[in-house]
Formats: structure tokens, C-alpha cells, sequence
């Protein structure tokens, strides 16, 4: 009787097998489709993961940024084609698709400060406003680019604090780059006594420049009479010079000048007002 009912079970087998060959057919030819996709979409991934990768380190783009970018070109990938396989097999993809649509939404809103300073990072190593060991003014924050990280960029200011400024904020602000410039140019206002002789300050001025070999010749330099202020007259004096000297050449320019101008008498003014007193008699204040 059981040798009966096993073969009656395996007549039963068999003859289902022979009912639905058409659709295991259909199932195995999906499946295998499924799995060559999903064989395929990899290599792709990988091929063009690895590219972007060499391309963005061949422009100079930051390694770091580069490999985020790449896995994130992979990752992507990857992610149509095992949504590309379960539609070969017959899963509804619209719903995982919105499951995932969701789940990125509420991760978007959730990391919405640092997915802003993660752009921001990216922007700023792709384009390139400032570089490692360059003097950079940061919205306010100045001192010498340590290094650009994805989230976030490190400075030292020149009393030797290190300071880690949000790649967001950076953006959203002006960026002033003192290093990038291989010349830059000084200005000074000088004000001198009313009495002064103005010819004699100019040539002064002008000597003053001239004697100074970290000061380019061959950029255009400036001694002229700007105002006439209320206590004083006063010359602008504008010079140009490596972007290295340019802070020593100020500091000896207004060295020199205090020095040639004590020499040859010309004082400095200082703020002063004239006060007028009338006496006014006592009958006529009553």
C-alpha cells in the first residue's frame, strides 16, 4: 500500500511537472536573467566606480573626495540593478522603489547639516578657492589652510590656535585668499602738518620707494596728494611687492618714513580743535 501511495505521489509530480513546464521554464530563464544582471550590473560598477575614481585623481581632485564620489557612483549602481533583477523575476519594483525614496527622504532630513557641509566640502575640493598652506580669510576666521576635509576645514591663525570651520559655512560666506596672488599691494595713508611743504613730501615719499629693492618697479607706484583733511593733508602712497615681503615691506616703509620725516622737520599733526572764549559783561548777563 505505501509503495502504492510513493508512486501515485511521484505520478502526481511528474505529471505537474509536464502541466507548468512552460512556466518553470519561464521561472528558470527569469532567474537566470536575474543573476546575469546582476553579474553584469557589478562589473559595470566596478569598471565605472574605478574610472570617476582615476579621472578625479588625475584633475588633482582630493583623494578623499574621490573615493566618496566613486562608491557613491558604485553603490548607486548596484542599487538599480538589484532593483533591474527583482523586476526580472516578477517583484513589483514601485514598491521598493518608494520604500527606498522614503527611507532616503527621512535620512536626508535627518543628516540635512551634514549632508549640506558634505556638498559644501565637495565643492570646495572640486573648485579649489584655497588650498592647503594658504593665508585665507573665512568669513571673518583668517589664518593658514591646514588641510580641506569632506565635512570640514582646519586652520592655524597666527597666534597659533587651530580652528575647524564648517564646510557649510564657508560656503555660504566670502572667501579671502591673501596667498593666491604672487604680488599684492600695500597702501599707506600719510598725514602730515598743514605747514608742510608738499613737493618736499612727495620727493620724500618717492626716494623712500625707490631705495626699497623688494618693491617691483615695473608695477605701477603711487605718491599723490588725497585730501585735505580737517587737521592735516593727507598723501596715499601705493606700492607692490611679493606676496611674501608684503608685510615687512609695510613695516619699514612706516619705519623709514618716521624716521625721514623727523629729520627734515615735517610733524605729524595731531587732533586738535580751536576754542574762542568771549567775555561778556555782567550787567548785560542780567
Amino acid at each position: 500500500m505505501e509503495d502504492l501511495n510513493v508512486v501515485d505521489s511521484i505520478n502526481n509530480a511528474g505529471g505537474w511537472l509536464v502541466r507548468n513546464q512552460a512556466l518553470l521554464l519561464s521561472y528558470a530563464v527569469n532567474i537566470v536573467a536575474a543573476i546575469a544582471i546582476i553579474i553584469v550590473g557589478m562589473i559595470v560598477a566596478r569598471v565605472v566606480s574605478n574610472g570617476i575614481n582615476r579621472v578625479m585623481l588625475a584633475r588633482h581632485i582630493d583623494a578623499t573626495v574621490a573615493d566618496f564620489l566613486s562608491a557613491l557612483v558604485r553603490y548607486g549602481i548596484i542599487a538599480f540593478t538589484l532593483i533591474a533583477a527583482l523586476g526580472r523575476v516578477g517583484v513589483q519594483t514601485a514598491s521598493v522603489i518608494a520604500v527606498l525614496g522614503a527611507a532616503g527622504l527621512a535620512i536626508g532630513l535627518a543628516l540635512q547639516g551634514s549632508l549640506s557641509n558634505l556638498a559644501a566640502g565637495v565643492l570646495l575640493v572640486t573648485f579649489r578657492p584655497f588650498r592647503a598652506g594658504e593665508y585665507v580669510d573665512l568669513g571673518g576666521i583668517a589664518g593658514t589652510v591646514l588641510n580641506v576635509q569632506i565635512f570640514s576645514t582646519t586652520m592655524r591663525t597666527v597666534d597659533g590656535k587651530i580652528v575647524v570651520v564648517p564646510n557649510g559655512k564657508i560656503i555660504a560666506g566670502n572667501i579671502i585668499n591673501y596667498s593666491r596672488e604672487p604680488v599684492r599691494r600695500n597702501e599707506f595713508i600719510i598725514s602730515v602738518a598743514y605747514d608742510s611743504d608738499i613737493d618736499q613730501v612727495k620727493k620724500i615719499l618717492t626716494d623712500i620707494i625707490n631705495s626699497d629693492e623688494r618693491i617691483l618697479k615695473d608695477r605701477e607706484m603711487t605718491v599723490r596728494l588725497n585730501e585735505l583733511g580737517a587737521s592735516s593733508i593727507n598723501f596715499v602712497v601705493r606700492t607692490w611687492s611679493n606676496s611674501g615681503d608684503l608685510q615687512n615691506v609695510y613695516w619699514d616703509v612706516l619705519e623709514r618714513i618716521k624716521k625721514e620725516f623727523d629729520a627734515q622737520g615735517i610733524s605729524f599733526p595731531y587732533p586738535q580743535m580751536d576754542v574762542n572764549f568771549r567775555r561778556v559783561r555782567e550787567a548785560e548777563a542780567a
